[in-house]
């Protein structure tokens, strides 16, 4: 005996919200996004046995029982999106399976006219290409406000009707469509009864359900598009190589001899003990030395020496240094007290009468008292003292 359709439908919600609520990384998470899958694909597979949906029917025609089961495409883009991947060709197969269904999803939404005009205008530019970022948060604020309300309105619609069974207190969709989900029924007059009693209500809330997934979907699109271009733009991963690949060996080699650490020592570099723990965290002090066994024994060497660094040379041997570069200035002191100027000896030379050396002298020291005597003139006592005049 066959599972009835709104059965198996509520085991698929009942699965989706499970592995929403868990890390998609974990082994029990992909086990139940692989048996959802599953019931999605037998799901699916029975809705088009069935021809619940026709294009030839309008809104109108679909009943209640029957309208929720729109969702199904966006429901299963939902789960594809929780597959743990870990190659790049399989996340762009998921990202392309997903996108189908998605696109799928907001067609069946277009063809039955669902959808409001003032909904559309809002999610018919994307944010991504508005260059202004005054005007693209704008447009994200509008978008995450119809969003908002959307939900608080199916939310007060299912809590009404499950008083006895309280929403969580941040419900997924799955939850919100599961609480939403027509009564099973056992036969279609107790169904007409059921559809007569709760059609406006349910109707309603099922159509604000599927508005919220045309929203939500949109930004998934906008989303998976972008995730795709980079992960086509990306560079290739380089080839995987074998263990007899010298290359390969000679690379090992090389990140051993700079790792602190080596994993394949267990007792450490030194044989007491590792120096780091696998996360990288320093387990004992220790000393970063050169590699090299000449530099060891130099710095070895220098443990025992003093402190400072030592002359290398005496203090006469720096002075004659000094002395032949120049840096030395001789002459001065008491002995050059008694010899007389470069005037007096001028002086004195020119006293020397009868000599040509006399008659030479006198006439330099002419010339210098008249030089002297011009430039005293024409450079009064005080004339080049500027400072502090009033």
């Amino acid at each position: 005996m066959s599972v009835p359709l709104r059965s198996l439908f509520h085991k698929v919600l009942h699965s989706a919200s499970k592995a929403h609520d868990l890390p998609t990384g974990d082994d029990a998470t992909q086990d139940i996004v692989q048996s959802c899958l599953s019931d999605l694909k037998l799901l699916q597979s029975r809705i088009t046995g069935l021809g619940l949906f026709s294009p030839n029917e309008t809104i109108e025609d679909i009943s209640t029982r029957d309208l929720v089961y729109l969702l199904v495409p966006y429901i299963y883009a939902q789960v594809i999106e929780r597959i743990r991947t870990t190659e790049r060709e399989d996340r762009l197969a998921s990202l392309a399976q997903a996108q189908r269904l998605l696109r799928s999803f907001l067609e069946s939404l277009d063809d039955y006219h669902i959808i409001s005009e003032e909904d559309r205008e809002l999610y018919k530019q994307k944010a991504s290409t508005i260059r202004d970022p005054a005007t693209r948060r704008e447009l994200k604020i509008k978008q995450y406000k119809n969003e908002k309300q959307l939900k608080q309105r199916i939310e007060a619609i299912a809590i009404r009707r499950n008083q006895a069974a309280p929403l969580k207190s941040s419900p997924s969709e799955f939850d919100l469509i599961m609480a939403l989900l027509p009564p099973e029924v056992e036969n279609d007059d107790e169904q007409d009864d059921e559809d007569e009693a709760t059609s406006d209500a349910a109707r309603d809330a099922i159509l604000l359900l599927l508005r919220l997934g045309y929203t939500h979907a949109n930004s998934q699109l906008e989303s998976m598009d972008q995730e795709s271009d980079l992960l086509r733009s990306a560079p290739p991963e380089p080839p995987t190589q074998t263990s007899d690949d010298p290359r390969r060996d000679k690379r090992k080699e090389l990140d051993d001899m700079w790792r602190l650490d080596a994993p394949r020592v267990s007792g450490g570099p030194d044989g007491k003990g590792l120096l780091l723990d696998p996360n990288g965290k320093p387990l004992r002090p220790f000393t970063i030395l050169p590699a090299g066994t000449s530099a060891r024994a130099r710095l070895q060497a220098q443990v025992f020496g003093p402190d400072h660094r030592l002359p290398s040379m005496s203090i006469d041997e720096y002075l004659q240094i000094e002395q032949e570069r120049g840096n030395i200035i001789t002459g001065g002191g008491p002995a050059s007290e008694i010899e007389p100027t470069s005037s007096e000896q001028l002086a004195l030379d020119a006293e020397e009468d009868g000599t040509l050396l006399g008659e030479a002298n006198a006439e330099k020291k002419r010339q210098k008292d008249e030089n002297w005597a011009v430039f005293t003139d024409e450079n009064p006592r005080g004339a080049g003292n500027t400072m502090n005049r009033g």
